[in-house]
């Protein structure tokens, strides 16, 4: 027999494939299945641990999830429950209307709204300008017996053509946007008599010769001189349309400075 070299035997205990082996098997013999097969809940799956055999648990009653209180529901849904179950709109705000809000609602308004209702709320922007059905005219009697919450409700839900914003407008600025209406309501049929006592009124022609303008920025707005193409099918339901329902129909020129109502 051949007698083992003490040095042989210690440089093949060095040898990598030797190291790889002997980790390998440390390794495997630390592997155990106690965490895989451990008795616990898994997602969607049924379970005989409760009663109702639901790895699922309900929701503890009246829980509410972190930043979804909600409990102003007028300020978050604009309606409150009025009578034989009737949702009502109310003609307030749900807080203090600032100068700041107002600020906020302009820039808001100027971002989300004045595409379709223009900036100043006459219901003919540059989108409506191309094509897509007239905007409401917040300035028609229609718009101006609505009560305050009717535009944030509508904003919140989309009414006719328009889109709901929700997604685009939080809350606070819906109502914001909401008194910023208000306010541009206001601007066309204010007089000296509205402004509070001891408050100076300029001309806005002083105004505009002061800062260099035009010298027509102080006269009215001269709307477009395009027209929309409807068709009598779509008047009747009081937006304009640019495709038929039928294409036999005529169509009737609409001058958008008489933009139908809606």
């Amino acid at each position: 027999m051949r007698a083992l070299n003490p040095r042989s035997q210690k440089r093949d205990l060095g040898h990598p494939a030797t190291l790889i082996g002997l980790a390998a098997l440390v390794l495997i013999a630390g592997c155990r299945q106690d965490m895989q097969n451990q008795p616990k809940i898994i997602s969607q799956r049924g379970s005989d641990f409760f009663a109702d055999h639901r790895g699922a648990r309900p929701q503890v009653a009246n829980t509410v999830a972190r930043g979804q209180l909600h409990a102003d529901s007028y300020f978050y849904t604009g309606v409150v429950q009025g009578a034989n179950g009737y949702r009502e709109e109310k003609n307030e705000m749900p807080f203090p209307v600032t100068l700041e809000v107002l600020q906020r609602g302009q820039e808001r308004f100027n971002i989300y709204c004045s595409t379709c209702h223009s900036r100043v709320g006459n219901g003919l922007g540059m989108v409506v300008q191309r094509g897509y059905k007239p905007a409401a005219n917040f300035h028609d009697q229609v718009r101006l017996s609505q009560p305050l919450s009717h535009y944030f409700y509508v904003m919140t839900h989309g009414y006719g053509a328009m889109p709901d914003y929700s997604a685009q407008i939080t809350p606070v600025d819906r109502w914001a946007i909401a008194a910023y209406i208000r306010a541009l309501q206001l601007s066309q049929a204010a007089t000296p008599e509205d402004v509070p006592a001891g408050v100076p009124v300029r001309n806005l022609k002083d105004v505009a010769k002061e800062n260099h303008l035009p010298e027509n920025f102080a006269e009215p707005w001269p709307l477009p001189a395009t027209a929309i193409q409807a068709y009598p099918h779509d008047l009747k339901q009081g937006y304009p349309a640019m495709a038929p329902a039928n294409p036999a129909d005529p169509m009737i020129t609409i001058p958008l400075s008489k933009p139908a109502a809606h």
